[in-house]
């Protein structure tokens, strides 16, 4: 089974910084794309950014230049260092990776969801 594990979230006040992760880990041969999306009260899921396998990102224009996505492939990890953070960013925010495992004699994709990370940003 493949999980996804997050972490960092928590409260913040406007203008400050936080950052999130998410191992993923069991029975994995390939990730393709790692990203974050996040969901506020109310509101739907929407993806904030993502990495790519062979390196390309996305982000949703409301974050660029605040937020910024890595992946360390060998750790099957992806991070997002949040930086001047909004009381808007408010959410909580959801690992979301595409990954590949063996059923013999296939490869299976399908994607993952992490269990949700609450990042607050308030005074």
């Amino acid at each position: 089974q493949v999980q996804l594990a997050e972490s960092g979230g928590g409260l913040v006040q406007p203008g400050g910084s936080l950052r999130l992760s998410c191992a993923a880990s069991g029975s994995i041969s390939s990730i393709a794309n790692m990203g974050w999306y996040r969901q506020a009260p109310g509101k739907q899921r929407e993806l904030v950014a993502t990495r790519f396998s062979g390196g390309s990102t996305r982000y949703r224009d409301s974050v660029k230049g605040r937020f910024t996505i890595s992946r360390d492939n060998a750790r099957n990890t992806v991070y997002l260092q949040m930086n001047s953070l909004k009381p808007e960013d408010t959410a909580v925010y959801y690992c979301n990776a595409n990954i590949s495992t063996y059923r013999g004699p296939y490869y299976l994709s399908a994607t993952y969801w992490g269990q949700g990370t609450q990042v607050t940003v308030s005074s």
